[in-house]
């Protein structure tokens, strides 16, 4: 993938396209259906898309108002939002790789077809390789989808312009961490330095409610924890994460998936890097460094 980035954006999209497509060929038979995640104020519905990634529907239960996470197989998209019997009409960017951003387009062109259904709003980081966006956004940006309130923060690294989008109402909280979180992990570093996945993850993230649902990007959650179970075998947390994902359907996509960030300070050693522990590790109580020697052991585990 890292190849990819020194090539002009319309062919390495055209690429990350075909890989996505023929990675997905042998997945058409296994398990599609959604999770819904039914909250007092907002209702998440999870929709796995291509062969790992995960689409969100968030909508406001008062106003029946929704928006779209990164919605790569739009025709799927729509499927839900019928099943849903909501109104859709924002779209949420988190970057801008394929897998991501690819299907903004033809969910964009399906709304032009259709003007009964509105204008469609594209929110994403200030960049060009962004299509269709319509609402460049950068760090504590603040928008509605109905009476939910979000607010962006901006974590580049994984992509220069990667976007999380953190939304709140009186009761509840959750935040869409695209590629720069996951469950026990993070992104690679694509674009960006061990600095700034720090400022996202511990500056930013970190300091989010810890009762704050993650609902990221991926489907990782199995080779994540084993990686961190190397790292600290002896974090009881992280064990018994291991466990629950080994014995878990993650061919369907149906576990684990959201986490929240006070999960994530216990078992994810990417949020853990002021631990004292990786003075033994990595001979450096510099945190920063824990984050680049960390990323480099698990993109060789």
């Amino acid at each position: 993938m890292s190849l990819l980035n020194f090539l002009p954006h319309r062919i390495s999209q055209r690429l990350t396209a075909l890989y996505f497509t023929v990675s997905s060929l042998s997945l058409q038979r296994r398990p599609r259906s959604t999770q819904t995640d039914a909250m007092a104020s907002m209702t998440v519905t999870k929709i796995p898309a291509l062969k790992d990634n995960f689409m969100y529907l968030v909508m406001c239960n008062a106003t029946r108002q929704a928006a779209i996470v990164d919605p790569v197989e739009p025709d799927r998209v729509l499927e839900v939002v019928q099943e849903q019997n909501c109104k859709l009409n924002k779209l949420l960017t988190t970057h801008h790789h394929w897998d991501h951003a690819g299907g903004n387009d033809g969910l964009y062109q399906r709304f032009r077809q259709n003007p009964d259904w509105g204008e469609l709003s594209v929110y994403g980081g200030d960049d060009e390789r962004i299509t269709r966006l319509t609402h460049p956004v950068k760090q504590d940006d603040t928008f509605e989808i109905g009476n939910l309130r979000v607010r962006c923060l901006s974590t580049p690294c994984h992509t220069k312009s990667h976007i999380c989008y953190y939304v709140e109402s009186d009761q509840e909280r959750a935040v869409f961490t695209g590629d720069t979180l996951f469950l026990a992990g993070c992104g690679r570093f694509f674009e960006g330095t061990p600095d700034q996945m720090y400022e996202a993850l511990i500056g930013k993230l970190s300091l989010l409610p810890d009762d704050t649902k993650v609902y990221c990007g991926h489907e990782y959650a199995l080779q994540n924890l084993r990686f961190a179970n190397t790292i600290e075998p002896n974090n009881e947390d992280i064990r018994v994460m291991l466990e629950r994902a080994q014995a878990a359907d993650l061919e369907g996509r149906q576990a684990l998936v959201p986490s929240t960030i006070g999960l994530e300070k216990r078992i994810n050693v990417f949020m853990r890097v002021r631990e004292p522990f990786f003075t033994t590790i990595y001979a450096t109580s510099d945190p920063v460094k824990v984050m680049e020697l960390l990323r480099s052991a698990k993109d060789k585990f």
